[in-house]
């Protein structure tokens, strides 16, 4: 009997000393479980509706960078046949026979009636080469802005933003830095190239997405552009006196048109395929023709001017001349980019 009654009374005591000993563990195991779940609430913090939407076209903008990226890296590093990827002295003898075709075909379409003069006077080849200086430097400003704005993570910022409020400060500083450049007068040099300078960094940061593409394809391009810049500028340079300014009016005409076209996409809706195509190719192509155009247009307009400047009738002006050419070059070298684009998603 005594021992049936001292039995219950071991296994309380028994019990009441097991908890003591195990409790400090599971107090630990219940904190660390918990942690998670405190931080997991301590650092969700609920998104607004505008940062969500910013997010989601941030991410999936990103992943479609890396699928393109990985995508071009695994076709670079997949075995090519070198018979199908050619000879590189190949390669540049055909691209040398293609421009030099090109230019003399040029040259006998819209040149066929030269100089009276017997060539280029000293004063105007001086102050074209100076304008073209100053042109390959306004280019190269924008090309390195336009990278390490890239690499900062502005391109990112920018395409997230909403259209039409970058359009709107776009438009803003590229035209109101221009217009402070071409009223400022020669002789005040700080502000001259202060204004020019804000021109060539809103082109950057404007230009910055185009980033994305691979260097390949921005490289041909500049170099396409380059090509037919030059070579029309060549045909600008050596044609008859003032052959070519008749082309002012209708080259506004053109461009009017193809900024419109370029704004389509934004008010036609997207199921109208049809019309987008057409708005696009007009964009692109008719773009290409009329900023080509307009180089003719601007080398002939610069040779007048420096002959108005030997005479006496205005100042010697490089940088307002620098400024339209490269409108001329970054309209061009947009849609060599986009037309090259093109072609590598469809292959």
């Amino acid at each position: 009997m005594a021992f049936v009654i001292r039995r219950p009374f071991a296994i309380v005591n028994a019990l009441k000393q097991a908890p003591k000993v195990a409790q400090p563990a599971f107090r630990s195991f219940q904190t660390q479980a918990q942690q998670p779940i405190k931080q997991a609430i301590t650092y969700s913090k609920p998104a607004t509706p505008l940062q969500a939407f910013a997010s989601a076209r941030q991410n999936a903008f990103r992943q479609a960078f890396q699928q393109s990226s990985k995508r071009s890296y695994q076709q670079a590093a997949a075995p090519q046949n070198p018979l199908a990827q050619g000879n590189l002295t190949q390669r540049l003898l055909y691209g040398g026979a293609i421009f030099g075709g090109t230019l003399l075909a040029i040259n006998l379409v819209f040149n066929r009636e030269t100089r009276d003069d017997g060539g280029m006077p000293p004063y105007e080849r001086s102050y074209l080469n100076e304008t073209f200086l100053h042109t390959g430097l306004g280019i190269g400003i924008i090309g390195v802005a336009a990278r390490a704005l890239h690499v900062n993570g502005w391109s990112y910022r920018l395409m997230a933003a909403n259209p039409w409020l970058v359009l709107g400060i776009g438009l803003v500083g590229s035209i109101g830095s221009m217009m402070v450049c071409h009223a400022t007068p020669p002789e005040n040099y700080m502000l001259k190239y202060g204004s020019w300078a804000a021109f060539n960094l809103t082109q950057a940061a404007l230009l910055s997405p185009l980033m994305f593409f691979q260097p390949a394809i921005l490289a041909r391009a500049g170099l396409y552009t380059v090509g037919m810049m030059g070579s029309i500028a060549l045909v600008g340079a050596t044609a008859k006196q003032d052959k070519y300014l008749y082309l002012g009016a209708p080259l506004l005409a053109g461009v009017a048109i193809v900024a419109l076209s370029g704004l389509a996409p934004l008010v036609i809706p997207a199921t109208a395929t049809r019309a987008l195509m057409w708005t696009e190719n007009i964009w692109l192509y008719g773009g290409l023709a009329v900023f080509g155009g307009f180089t003719l247009y601007d080398v002939q307009k610069i040779l007048a001017h420096a002959r108005m400047v030997q005479r006496g009738m205005m100042k010697r002006d490089v940088v307002n001349e620098t400024i339209s050419l490269e409108l001329d070059f970054i309209n061009i070298f947009v849609r060599m980019v986009q037309i090259l684009g093109m072609q590598q998603r469809r292959k």
